[in-house]
């Protein structure tokens, strides 16, 4: 992990073996499957439910300042706490919430390298004892939306040619196939298709078979051979913004790109948008 340009976000399933009991440490486990965690999680972990937790449940956004405030500190986190995420599907919504929490000040937050399936593979133990954790009082910074995309901003990105846009979703999805993940239901967005000249890289694509991310040389070649390199601003998307925010986490953490940022809107929203040109 040495080659990354900022090592410090990653942390490997040793080290959370070896760290997770320490006083100032914190893992979290958000999943895809909301049920997975109450199956088995890391010894000392918290569960955050993405559906009801990390997002509002009545108007489409993320958790406010206030909320994350309160979701931090009944975590047991505060300030001055080393926060390690994980989850399923190689980090998806481990990545979503990394995200979120570095938009509202966190500097000192981790993703597990391999996530939920690697500390499995590894035949690491589990248990299904709730986690023991005592309130603590969270200050979080206003949102720092440098990090974050709008529909005004993607909008005005198309045809202007000074902004790189990549669709990270499956093929399937980017030709307008598909509305969602083959796995996942059909729905959300009112047309199929990608934004216009946006370059097709699945997120899956950062990921070796054991679920840790390649090695930086291979992201390079994977990310520059499409022109997502860094020499101009680049606006992340998928579906809603969970994988999205995985190659945002790519771009950002693993290659040191300074202006990238996630739309969390996505296609759900784009798709959805009247008159906004969409490419098949």
């Amino acid at each position: 992990m040495a080659d990354y340009a900022h090592p410090e976000s990653l942390v490997s399933t040793e080290w959370v073996a070896e760290h997770s009991n320490d006083g100032n440490v914190r893992l979290v486990e958000v999943d895809v499957d909301t049920s997975a965690y109450d199956q088995g999680h890391i010894a000392g972990a918290v569960g955050w439910n993405w559906t009801s937790q990390l997002q509002e449940t009545l108007a489409r956004d993320i958790i406010s300042k206030s909320a994350m405030e309160e979701l931090l500190g009944k975590a047991g986190i505060d300030n001055n706490t080393t926060v390690v995420l994980y989850g399923d599907n190689n980090n998806w919504f481990a990545a979503w919430a990394f995200w979120q929490i570095r938009l509202y000040g966190h500097g000192d937050v981790k993703l597990m390298n391999g996530g939920r399936a690697k500390w499995e593979a590894e035949s690491r133990s589990l248990t299904t004892d709730p986690a023991s954790v005592s309130d603590k009082t969270y200050t979080a910074s206003e949102a720092d939306n440098s990090i974050r995309a709008f529909r005004e901003d993607v909008l005005a990105a198309v045809g202007a040619g000074s902004t790189s846009l990549v669709d990270v979703r499956a093929p399937a999805e980017f030709s307008g196939e598909l509305l969602a993940p083959a796995n996942l239901p059909q729905e959300g967005a009112q047309r199929g298709g990608h934004i216009p000249g946006a370059a097709n890289i699945p997120w899956g694509t950062a990921v070796a078979e054991d679920g840790t991310f390649k090695s930086a040389d291979e992201l390079k070649d994977i990310y520059g051979g499409k022109g997502i390199d860094g020499s101009k601003p680049t606006i992340a998307y998928c579906r809603i913004g969970e994988r999205s925010s995985h190659t945002w986490f790519v771009l950002t953490q693993l290659l040191g790109q300074s202006n990238v940022r996630n739309y969390d809107g996505s296609w759900t929203e784009y798709g959805s948008i009247v008159r906004a040109p969409i490419e098949r």
